[in-house]
């Protein structure tokens, strides 16, 4: 087997041979009414689209989206971006393919960042908070969920949507948090509880797995609920938990995810609420921002417009210091 290229690596007229994650997966049909298959691939350098034009209804029984892949094929170019043309494509295992250099951790997206060293910090701050209940209810939830906490990405498909996304958000939310809770004077462990809590019902409405995805939970029910049922579970197991602390609480996990322009009653009412979405939305969009511009394939100063944004990015040179 040739040596394994990762999706940074791809060049136009190459054959490769490596393993992705698919994380989408179409049957459809070209002009001539043949069938082919449009494909979405993705290692943790970056994502690529992908087609199977040829022995169609072969391969197509031979993985399923969410399946780690093992395939072989050509880069051309499309639109001037990579399009991966693949010849061959098996589901892959590491039984199997780990002797080829199949490793899961290729082919998942994870934080630059030491997941164990982001969660010591998170502990020193949630110990440094005041209110002995809310210190208590953090720390309880946290601890309970302590494994899933260090690998759970964000979200499915937008910001830390990638291994060990949650932890590097939510300490990233703490962090800016510290720095405005003295300016406005608002109460910090109120704030930072909120931080800390207002989307742990992700836990539960996304799936850990290689590919993530909703739950039956996530979708029936949504995270803010979840979060908001586990935090009350949670709060009855500490002895005279005040009621009061408790409604702000909740007012913090429910009106974050309001957006605040919307027609809803649950708009941010309090200065620690309206503070949560406006560092949970400057923090969100600066990481798409950076994504976009490390996943840019092209080799100028400034992106493409294929991002969420919908507008040429610039990434800066060193002529521009």
């Amino acid at each position: 087997m040739k040596p394994i290229t990762s999706i940074d690596k791809f060049k136009e007229g190459d054959s490769i041979q490596g393993f992705f994650l698919c994380f989408e997966k179409h049957i459809r049909h070209s002009r001539n009414g043949d069938l082919y298959l449009d494909l979405r691939l993705r290692d943790k350098t970056g994502s690529v689209n992908a087609k199977i034009w040829d022995n169609v209804n072969e391969l197509k029984k031979k993985f399923n989206s969410g399946d780690p892949v093992a395939v072989s094929g050509v880069i051309e170019l499309f639109m001037d971006r990579p399009h991966l043309i693949i010849k061959k494509i098996n589901r892959a295992s590491v039984q199997y393919y780990g002797r080829y250099g199949y490793d899961p951790s290729l082919i998942v997206s994870s934080s630059k960042k030491n997941a164990l060293e982001m969660w010591k910090t998170i502990v020193k701050i949630i110990r440094s908070m005041n209110s002995t209940h809310l210190r208590r209810l953090v720390s309880m939830v946290y601890k309970e969920n302590k494994e899933i906490i260090m690998i759970h990405p964000a979200t499915v498909k937008f910001h830390y949507n990638y291994r060990s996304g949650f932890i590097e958000h939510i300490l990233s939310m703490a962090e800016i948090a510290e720095k405005l809770i003295k300016h406005y004077k608002v109460d910090r462990d109120l704030l930072l509880s909120g931080i800390f809590l207002h989307d742990i019902g992700k836990l539960v409405e996304i799936s850990s797995d290689l590919e993530a995805n909703y739950t039956d939970e996530g979708k029936f029910i949504g995270h803010v609920i979840l979060g908001r049922d586990i935090v009350r579970s949670t709060s009855k197991k500490i002895k005279n938990f005040p009621q009061k602390a408790l409604t702000r609480l909740e007012h913090l996990i429910i009106s974050e995810y309001s957006k605040y322009e919307w027609d809803n009653k649950m708009k941010p009412k309090t200065p620690e609420s309206l503070l949560l979405h406006l560092i949970k939305n400057i923090d969100s969009k600066m990481n798409l921002f950076m994504l976009a511009i490390d996943e840019s394939s092209d080799s100028g100063r400034w992106t493409d417009t294929h991002n969420i944004f919908r507008t040429s990015l610039f990434k800066g040179s060193d002529d521009s210091k």
